[in-house]
Parts: C-alpha cells; sequence; structure tokens
C-alpha cells in the first residue's frame, strides 16, 4: 500500500514536471521510481528477505529525500530536515551492517562464531564508514562541480568566523553517529537474547528459506562429490 502510493505520487509529479518543461524535475522523479524497485531486486536476485518495516522506511526515506527534500525544498524550509534524514541513514547502515555479520555468524560453513559486542561494534563502525564517504561525496561534487551540498560559507564576525560547511559536515557525522549507535544498542541485545529483541528484528534483512534451501542442497551435493572422489 505504501510504496503504491508514494509511487502514484511520484508518477503524477514526473507527469507535472514534464507538463510544466521542468526537465530537471523529471530526472529526479524517474531516479526515484527506479530507486523504488530496488528494495524488490536486491529480495529476488540476492535471496535476501526485507523486514515490512524495513521496507517501508527505505521507501519512505527516497521519498522524502528526493521528492520532500530536493523537489519541496523541505532541506532549505523544514528545519533539521537534514539532521534528520542523516540519523535515519545512520540507523538503517547500521541494520545492514548488522545483517550482514550476523549472517555470516550463522552459516554453518563458517567456523567462528562472534561475540554480541563485536557484531554490535562492527555494525556501528559500518555505518560511520558509510557516513564519512557520503561526506567525502559531498565535499567532492561541491569542488569538482562547484555544488553547494556541503553549504560551505564563510560568515565573519567580530570573534573570527564560523565556516558554515565544516558545521554542516560535523552535524551530519554527529547524527549518523547518534543514529549508529541506537542501533547497535538494540542489535546486541537482539544477538544476547538470541534473536527475541522485537526493535532490532524488525529492520534487519534475513536469507529467504529458498536461498537456505539452496545453499543447504548445494553444501550436501558437494559433500557427496568429495566423499566419491
Amino acid at each position: 500500500t505504501v510504496y503504491i502510493i508514494l509511487r502514484l505520487i511520484v508518477v503524477a509529479i514526473l507527469v507535472s514536471s514534464i507538463l510544466r518543461g521542468e526537465y530537471e524535475n523529471a530526472a529526479i522523479c524517474l531516479l526515484v521510481l527506479f530507486l523504488f524497485l530496488l528494495p524488490l531486486f536486491v529480495q529476488k536476485n540476492f535471496g535476501i528477505e526485507l523486514p515490512g518495516t524495513l521496507e517501508i522506511i527505505i521507501l519512505v526515506f527516497i521519498f522524502a529525500s528526493e521528492i520532500l527534500g530536493e523537489l519541496g525544498c523541505f532541506f532549505i524550509n523544514v528545519p533539521n530536515w537534514d539532521s534528520i534524514l542523516h540519523t535515519t541513514t545512520g540507523f538503517l547502515c547500521a541494520a545492514f551492517g548488522f545483517a550482514l555479520i550476523d549472517i555470516l555468524n550463522r552459516n554453518d560453513k563458517i567456523k567462528f562464531q562472534l561475540s554480541p559486542i563485536y557484531v554490535a561494534l562492527a555494525a556501528f563502525c559500518f555505518s560511520m564508514t558509510i557516513g564519512v564517504l557520503w561526506e567525502f561525496f559531498e565535499f567532492g561534487m561541491d569542488r569538482l562541480f562547484h555544488m553547494d551540498m556541503q553549504k560551505d560559507t564563510i560568515i565573519s564576525s567580530i570573534n573570527g568566523y564560523l565556516d558554515i560547511g565544516l558545521y554542516d559536515t560535523m552535524e551530519d557525522l554527529f547524527v549518523n553517529f547518534i543514529g549508529a549507535l541506537t542501533f547497535s544498542v538494540f542489535g546486541y541485545f537482539y544477538i544476547k537474547h538470541r534473536g527475541k529483541g522485537r526493535i532490532a528484528k524488525a529492520f534487519i534483512p534475513t536469507i529467504t528459506e529458498n536461498k537456505k534451501e539452496s545453499d543447504h542442497a548445494q553444501s550436501s551435493k558437494q559433500a557427496v562429490e568429495d566423499r566419491d572422489s
């Protein structure tokens, strides 16, 4: 339902943008429609199941970032809109980083077991790395294409100067830190209590049953071939 509603809204904006000759806005709408397909693509082609809560938040995040943030100018007109999205990014990236390690940790073919604190720490570091890479991207776009993703303005005052770009970067990283830390704590207790944490479970992708059965069949076939050889 959420997917259909958001998709219809984007299509309506796309048609309106084309009729008004706003082709840059139309291109953003096409990008959003493409991004909406990614969760389904990942689930069908990589054997990864996204919890409903996580999938909805991903769709809403894309819509909030590109349609509301860029086309609706929420980044300018709504206080702390950028900070809210960066906090969400930190939370979601920690969830994906956590899932990657947790899936490996549960894999029978990989002979190691990581402690809950280590998995939580790795998820946190994964999220912070994504946040840093994004700030590198913003800096590169500003330097190479003369954009203003960092809002890099210097304001002079009696006591010196204020670099808005530096404040923007540090604020983005700080709220990313908050989001990553929040999920890492949830993830820690999720593993500590053997998957009973409902909050963390709602955001952690898992391997689908078909993928598990396929891997098990492949593993069994390989074992038979090794035995016969």
